[in-house]
């Protein structure tokens, strides 16, 4: 059976994420005002904005390790902060860099990652490294890593437990084009497995190569990527 589809058997919700009327601020600068917004199961998504815009503060807020000032988030059915439903299940998520054992291997990262929850086995760990283009045997230590290895490891770890909702912050992120290429091929076959999928870039051309639909932060609103806003903020 593909390791991507082995732990997914349950029929997916109609919407994976949604987002009612959230808003959140720091101090005085409002980063989100008012945003709804709805993923459907099994969507591609693509998020575009400038440095601080808040990419990276939805994706926290979306999996529970920030909260809104206001509004409610739903993943995969439940709202999170109700009934003791702090963080969402069946999420995965890369976004800065994950905090590594920077001493010890990519395979031995994700044996103790995987020891918190303990849902999965050391053959399904080798498996989805080696989806990725990892060789689990390679005893490199992961501060000898280069940028696109750290890419792969961080997008192994979201997805080696079975996870229906996968978040990449900036995945393509100081790739080379060889390493571009290889990353697109693993999130075509993510969401050729039915996997949600919600990515940010600031390469707009790889994300409208793979997404379903793109949205762009635009003052303090998430608003649908259009001609007006790739003129606004990529063609001179």
């Amino acid at each position: 059976m593909d390791i991507l589809f082995d732990m997914n058997m349950d029929q997916p919700m109609e919407y994976a994420i949604e987002v009612k009327n959230m808003s959140k601020k720091f101090k005085r600068k409002v980063i989100y005002e008012d945003v709804s917004l709805q993923i459907r199961s099994g969507e591609c998504v693509g998020l575009v904005g400038e440095n601080g815009s808040g990419k990276s503060v939805l994706f926290q807020i979306m999996t529970g390790l920030m909260r809104p000032d206001q509004g409610k988030i739903i993943v995969n059915g439940d709202e999170l902060g109700k009934k003791g439903r702090d963080f969402p299940s069946r999420v995965g998520i890369l976004i800065n860099e994950p905090g590594y054992i920077e001493t010890c291997s990519g395979y031995k990262n994700l044996l103790l990652l995987a020891e918190i929850q303990n849902i999965v086995d050391e053959k399904k760990i080798q498996e989805t490294m080696e989806m990725v283009g990892l060789d689990y045997r390679d005893n490199t230590r992961v501060k000898k890593y280069s940028m696109g290895m750290r890419q792969k490891l961080g997008i192994a770890q979201a997805i080696m437990e079975g996870q229906t909702v996968i978040l990449l912050d900036e995945p393509y992120n100081a790739l080379d084009y060889k390493t571009n290429k290889e990353i697109t091929q693993i999130l075509l076959r993510l969401k050729e497995a039915g996997k949600t999928l919600i990515l940010t870039s600031h390469q707009h051309v790889f994300l409208e190569r793979l997404c379903d639909r793109i949205y762009c932060i635009d003052e303090h609103k998430v608003v649908d990527f259009d001609d007006c806003m790739r003129e606004k903020y990529f063609e001179i």
